[in-house]
This record gives structure tokens, C-alpha cells and sequence, in this order.
């Protein structure tokens, strides 16, 4: 389940997903999965098929790190398992986003521990630096030979400020930053170049003022192809604006809030696939697809492909009426800006009998 959708001709697919916030349940979950010992693979292994499938795939690590042991932290200044990120390098993550609200709940030591247990794991990182030279080499991956950058901002940090003179630890969104940075991306080769803003309002489906500004100045860089929309810990509509795509939010990728409701346990994956332009000598999108998820909480929390399960002839009718209903929401929320016209097809919707 989950293959791209077939294109002629030479392609790259990229693939984002929701945030990955890290709450008490969910390392309480991952403990009684490793038997006492902490194991997040089983919550994130569902979806490892349409992940690994892609050329490239990005998470949202909004959450920082733990040292070994703990003492962790929910919110509101988050400080959790590092045996997270070993879940995510399984799940088929070439790398993630680390810029968000939380990201300096730790101060230096927590961006510092988070980006080292990144790299010790053969994950990329942007968007949180360790130092000044860090923040200023832009973060490129190659994918079948194709130059993709990869870049990562916030709005805020919740009220709390990083230290004086470092204000490099962490990305916040400024857009003529992400104009001279997607410029220092396509100067150092980049072929496409992707931004992760974390952004909007907390459990608003529809993109916010704030959002909408952004979106559009941000569109009109001619440097950027995409953005990959977080922090709403719900799903909003895609949009496509002129040649940029702009997925204003994916909802959570795994979470598990204090008060579980649908909107906050639905989830989208975006692949989009690329192809040359010959008249541009640039890439451009050929294909977008929104892969819908969900968290299962009973009898344990899972992440679900809902495509997937909702092919499985064996799914009790219960399941299937709550995954159905996921997708319904999922698709809804998605199309709110006519991004079906656009190209965009939202898979896992049951064909008409």
C-alpha cells in the first residue's frame, strides 16, 4: 500500500509527515513494548512502508531530548526519551525538522543532546544548531543523485528567548531569512529546496493570518518548491500557490494529548514527487499525494496507515467505520482549497461501488 503514484520519466519523491510530540503516555507505551526497557518502534513501525518508499523522508522532531535515563518531561517544557529517535532511523526517516515552540524547553544542553543522538543515528537535522558555523551550512540531501535542501523555522518559542548573542540556536520565521537561506541552499546545489515552518494556531484547521502572510511571501521565492506545515496537531487544507506547494499542516505524526480527541489523532503524510523541467533546468512537482493516519489508542497507542489497514479484508467492521470516518475528516480538511484541482489526491478514499 502507499506506492507513489506512477509518473513517466526520471522522478524524486519526497515525503513529510506530522509532528512527533513525545508525551508522558507515549514513552509509558514504549516502555510496556520493551518489557520494561524503552522500544518506540512498534507505535511508528506501521507506516515504515510508506516512509522507506520514498526518495527522501522528513519527520518534525518537536520535542528535545532527554539525557540518558531521563528525568523526562511533558509539557509545557517537554524533555523526552531519546530512544525516539532510534524509532524514527526504523521507521525509514532520512532526517527532521527540529525548529518549533519547544525547541529551547532544554536551553543548549537539550538542542545539544538532541542534534548529537540525530547524528549518532545517521539522521539529518535543521531548523536547531549547536553552534554559529552549524546554522550557517545549509543542510543538503541527496536522493537518486538529486540535490535536495532542507530547510526549518518556528514562530515562537513559547515566551522563552535563547541565550543573548545566540540567537542562532534556533530558527525563527523571518522571510527574508528563508529567501537568503533557500539562496545559500541552490548557491551550495541544491536542485529543490523544501521549508518546514512550524506555525498557525493549535488546533485550528484553517490557516490562520499569520499563515496565509507567510505563505504567500514565501511562495514567491523563487528558490522554494514546498512547505511542510506544523504545530496545529491537526490537519489544514493544502493549498498550491502559483508553482508552491504549501501544506499548511499535517497534523501529529504520534502524540497522544491529554484529551484524545479524532481531529488530534488524525494525521497526513505528503509525498511529492518531482520531476526535470527541461525549460527551467529545475525540478518541478509532478505528482502530490496525502497519505492519512491515525493514532489508535486501545488495546495500545499505534500509529495506522489508514490505506493500508483499510485494505485488509480481515479489519473487523468497527475498525473499519473509525477508519473510514478518519479518512472522510483527513480528506476534508485537506481540500478545503480546492488542492484536488490542483493535483492533489488523497489516498485511502474507496472507490464507488
Amino acid at each position: 500500500m502507499g506506492a507513489p503514484v506512477k509518473v513517466d520519466g526520471r522522478t524524486v519523491s519526497v515525503l513529510g509527515a506530522g509532528d512527533i510530540l513525545v508525551h508522558p503516555e507515549l514513552w509509558d507505551q514504549a516502555r510496556r513494548d520493551g518489557g520494561g526497557q524503552l522500544d518506540f518502534e512498534p507505535m511508528l513501525a506501521p507506516v515504515r512502508q510508506a516512509v522507506s518508499g520514498a526518495d527522501l523522508a522528513l519527520c518534525h522532531l518537536e520535542t528535545p531530548l532527554a539525557p540518558p535515563g531521563g528525568p523526562y518531561i511533558g509539557f509545557p517544557k517537554f524533555s523526552v526519551p531519546r530512544e525516539v529517535v532510534q524509532a524514527i532511523k526504523s521507521a525509514g526517516y532520512d532526517g527532521c525538522s527540529t525548529a518549533s515552540n519547544h525547541s529551547i524547553d532544554q536551553g543548549q544542553d537539550g538542542i545539544k543532546r538532541t542534534l548529537d543522538e540525530l547524528d549518532q543515528a545517521g539522521l539529518g537535522h535543521t531548523g536547531t544548531y549547536r553552534t554559529k558555523r552549524e546554522s550557517d551550512v545549509p543542510k543538503i540531501y541527496q536522493a537518486k543523485n538529486v540535490k535536495i535542501g532542507h530547510l526549518s523555522y518556528t514562530k515562537s518559542f513559547n515566551g522563552l528567548r535563547p541565550p543573548a548573542g545566540k540567537e542562532w540556536v534556533a530558527n525563527l520565521i523571518d522571510v527574508e531569512a528563508v529567501r537568503r537561506d533557500a539562496a545559500a541552499s541552490r548557491k551550495a546545489g541544491a536542485e529543490i529546496v523544501v521549508v518546514s515552518l512550524h506555525w498557525g494556531t493549535e488546533y485550528e484547521h484553517e490557516p490562520d493570518v499569520d499563515q496565509q502572510t507567510w505563505a504567500r511571501q514565501v511562495a514567491a521565492i523563487e528558490d522554494v518548491d514546498v512547505v511542510f506545515g506544523h504545530h496545529a496537531h491537526v490537519v489544514q487544507p493544502i493549498e498550491r500557490i502559483g508553482d508552491t506547494w504549501i501544506v499548511y499542516g499535517m497534523g501529529n505524526q504520534i502524540a497522544r494529548h491529554a484529551e484524545p480527541l479524532n481531529v488530534n489523532r488524525d494525521g497526513a503524510m505528503v509525498r511529492f514527487t518531482f520531476g526535470p523541467a527541461p525549460e527551467t533546468k529545475r525540478w518541478k512537482v509532478v505528482a502530490v499525494e496525502a497519505l492519512p493516519t491515525f493514532v489508535d489508542l486501545n488495546p495500545e497507542i499505534r500509529l495506522v496507515d489508514l490505506e493500508q489497514r483499510l485494505a485488509d479484508p480481515t479489519l473487523s467492521p468497527g475498525r473499519r467505520r473509525i477508519y473510514e470516518a478518519a479518512v472522510e475528516r483527513i480528506q476534508g480538511n485537506l481540500l478545503t482549497r480546492a488542492a484536488d484541482s490542483a493535483g492533489l489526491v488523497v489516498r485511502g478514499i474507496a472507490p464507488p461501488r
